[in-house]
């Protein structure tokens, strides 16, 4: 006797439920990845946000004040308060703009970029530590697991562009969507005529005349 095949909404059920369940064990694990994570930087002596400040202008190079207080998403006052304090533990330096002394620029220190691959290393070796709880039947299904993930997401950014994931690298003329502080996305974008670095809150996109 022939098993009756369960009919497309038992199917269609049973999918949406795992797809959930593939969803809450990944947020809950990068949760406590990054909960961890915090844990062994503030150990180390390395601010979360001091870190959020040094990667951003790892990635995007020097930036004016007023822009990185927009990107941060925190009062010029706050966001000066804050350069101040990383330049005295030598972590970013400030430079004039030549031709207006008005306009003050913040970049990565030498040290700054020491203390970004110092905080790598801390990531890398929690990653590891992780991993050495794993068998390697265990690693070797995670590595296939992930290259099919791979392979899904280039799909996906094949058909829809990277916008689709919020996400351009700096380089190109288009937005690129930033997370500040307290939450907020701000595009940072760059002109196609001066290559110049420039950031407008999400909600203000399309709003200019």
């Amino acid at each position: 006797m022939r098993t009756k095949p369960l009919s497309t909404p038992k199917i269609a059920s049973a999918e949406a439920e795992l797809v959930e369940r593939i969803m809450d064990e990944f947020h809950s694990s990068i949760r406590e990845l990054r909960c961890t994570g915090m844990g062994r930087l503030v150990k180390a002596g390395l601010s979360m946000t001091n870190l959020h400040v040094l990667g951003l202008l790892s990635r995007h190079g020097e930036l004016p004040m007023s822009r990185l207080a927009e990107i941060l998403d925190v009062s010029l006052s706050n966001a000066t308060g804050l350069i101040d304090r990383m330049e005295e533990r030598g972590l970013v330096e400030r430079l004039r703009v030549p031709d207006d002394r008005r306009i003050v620029k913040v970049r990565l220190s030498a040290a700054g970029s020491r203390t970004l691959e110092e905080a790598e290393i801390l990531k890398k070796d929690l990653v590891a530590k992780i991993l050495g709880q794993m068998t390697v039947a265990q690693h070797e299904r995670l590595a296939r697991c992930l290259e099919d993930v791979r392979a899904a997401v280039a799909r996906v950014v094949a058909a829809e562009g990277p916008e689709a994931f919020g996400h351009t690298h700096a380089h190109d003329s288009q937005p690129h969507e930033v997370e500040g502080l307290h939450g907020r996305h701000v595009h940072l974008q760059r002109s196609p005529d001066t290559r110049s670095l420039q950031t407008q809150p999400l909600h203000t996109l399309g709003s200019e005349a």
